[in-house]
């Protein structure tokens, strides 16, 4: 299936809304899935998981904890991280004013992949990043490194997890005014999808239209259904009527 961006952020702004949810902004969602979609990094398939189970998590505020001035924790009670990073990485830019480098933690979350659009956004800002996670579906070892100005991340993979590491509900962030260095940061990641391949899939996504999966697809249009049915069974039930 071959959709347009405008299809795709609507479709998924459309299912957000539907959920009712306190947290998280439909719009910004709608465009980090979009534009994990469009360098071909599965971002419907990923927000559809997400969905499962985003009617069901603690839709509440974050807690940061353990803060120094290079460091800071975040538990997001057991929810997405999709509704939240964006001001969690605005606040980690505000204690950056004062260092150069900061460390985030963020525990208890799910959804990682869709932090991309977010770090890419940091980075045309001149802020490197760099994130490990472990990937829960299918364990495995996953690193982004963003360097300042890039439009997108060297992204490696590995089927040794780390050090023996084994949880698989938290993401180191690191935010950096220095960029990191790629071949040191990777050296124990046997996977390797370049940057400039991530950036040539974006481009044939703009040029071509995007391309999802024809089954993903039918899930978010799904999804987004809901939100239409129940504003139509409102609509029946009291058009006009004051309340």
């Amino acid at each position: 299936m071959i959709v347009s961006h405008n299809e795709l952020v609507a479709a998924v702004n459309k299912a957000f809304l539907g959920m009712r949810r306190h947290c998280g902004e439909a719009d910004v969602i709608a465009n980090m899935v979009a534009d994990l979609q469009m360098v071909g990094l599965n971002g419907v398939k990923h927000f559809n998981n997400a969905s499962q189970f985003l009617s069901l998590d603690s839709d509440c505020a974050v807690s940061i904890s353990n803060q120094s001035e290079s460091s800071f924790d975040v538990d997001f009670h057991n929810s997405s991280i999709v509704c939240q990073l964006p001001a969690v990485l605005d606040f980690a830019l505000e204690k950056m004013v004062e260092s150069k480098a900061i460390s985030i933690t963020l525990k208890q979350c799910h959804n990682r992949w869709l932090a991309y659009s977010e770090l890419v956004r940091l980075a045309a800002k001149g802020i490197a990043c760099r994130a490990r996670w472990i990937n829960g579906s299918s364990p495995q070892s996953v690193l982004y490194v963003l360097n300042r100005g890039c439009v997108a991340p060297d992204v490696f993979f590995s089927d040794d997890l780390m050090h023996g590491q084994s949880d698989f509900h938290s993401m180191e962030i690191e935010l950096s005014t220095e960029d990191f260095d790629i071949e040191s940061s990777s050296q124990e990641y046997g996977i390797h999808i370049d940057s400039a391949e991530l950036s040539r899939a974006q481009a044939v996504s703009w040029q071509e239209g995007i391309f999802v999966e024809d089954n993903e697809w039918d899930k978010l249009k799904q999804s987004a259904a809901a939100i239409l049915v129940e504003n139509s069974d409102r609509s029946m039930q009291g058009a006009g009527e004051l309340t």
